[in-house]
């Protein structure tokens, strides 16, 4: 994958959280100024160049061995990929491999540790199912 360049869904889920992180703190922006500046941060003059070079080509398929970092029940993790199938264009069925393993549970007096997870993963990079505070189970963040 190329972790340059994101895909054009990528982009402009960068850009929706970058417009509601400027938001939070106390600055309103508009969904098109923050593609601008999306753009702007990956060395394009406009949102329209940066989109002409990235396109709507759906994201290039993950392969085995690839290295990817991200959130696993809210745990920080890297590590790589060692089985991956098709489950429709953009959407992946992944087992990854961990660095190092990840504690799952958030309760003090018990815990559980996982070195191999899986998880289905869509075009925004993440999975559909949540967590009690609404988020995904299992996100990747380095494409």
């Amino acid at each position: 994958m190329n972790p340059q360049l994101p895909s054009a869904a990528k982009a402009k889920d960068q850009a929706k959280r970058l417009r509601t992180k400027i938001a939070e703190d106390g600055t309103s922006i508009g969904h098109a100024k923050s593609l601008e500046l999306v753009a702007h941060q990956h060395g394009f003059s406009d949102w329209n160049t940066m989109f002409a070079a990235i396109g709507k080509a759906p994201l290039k398929g993950w392969a085995i061995g690839d290295k990817v970092g991200g959130t696993y029940l809210s745990q920080p993790f890297t590590g790589h990929v060692v089985s991956i199938s098709t489950l429709k264009p953009e959407w992946f069925r992944l087992e990854l491999h961990l660095d190092e393993a990840v504690d799952v549970v958030t309760f003090d007096g018990f815990s559980n540790f996982r070195s191999r997870i899986r998880g289905v993963i869509g075009p925004k990079g993440h999975s559909i199912e949540r967590t009690s505070d609404g988020q995904a189970h299992l996100q990747i963040d380095l494409w």
